[in-house]
């Protein structure tokens, strides 16, 4: 497991393929508890490609030393997180 915000990710590997391609991540906060948004894609074994881009918020507990994840939120799709921006934009004008 990872010992700093840096080291964390989301890709992962099986049988020598990248099943889960990390395109960037976004660190929000750090700490004990530290959030991070990653943008990824799943491979498709069946079409031999890459699918559509995807998008995760990770929450991570450093506990002895190592960062260790308690909770995520996938962002279902394009139009969501569309929705997510228009609401956020929304409230943070909202001073």
């Amino acid at each position: 497991m990872a010992e700093t915000v840096e080291e964390l990710t989301v890709a992962y590997e099986d049988g020598g393929i990248e099943t889960v391609k990390e395109l960037d991540k976004k660190i929000l906060s750090k700490g004990a508890w530290a959030t991070v948004i990653y943008r990824y894609q799943d491979w498709n074994r069946t079409k031999e490609e890459y699918g559509p881009d995807k998008f995760t918020i990770r929450r991570y507990r450093k506990l002895n030393g190592e960062y260790s994840q308690k909770s995520k939120f996938n962002i279902s799709s394009e139009k969501q997180a569309r929705e997510i921006i228009a609401a956020l934009t929304d409230w943070v004008g909202e001073e």
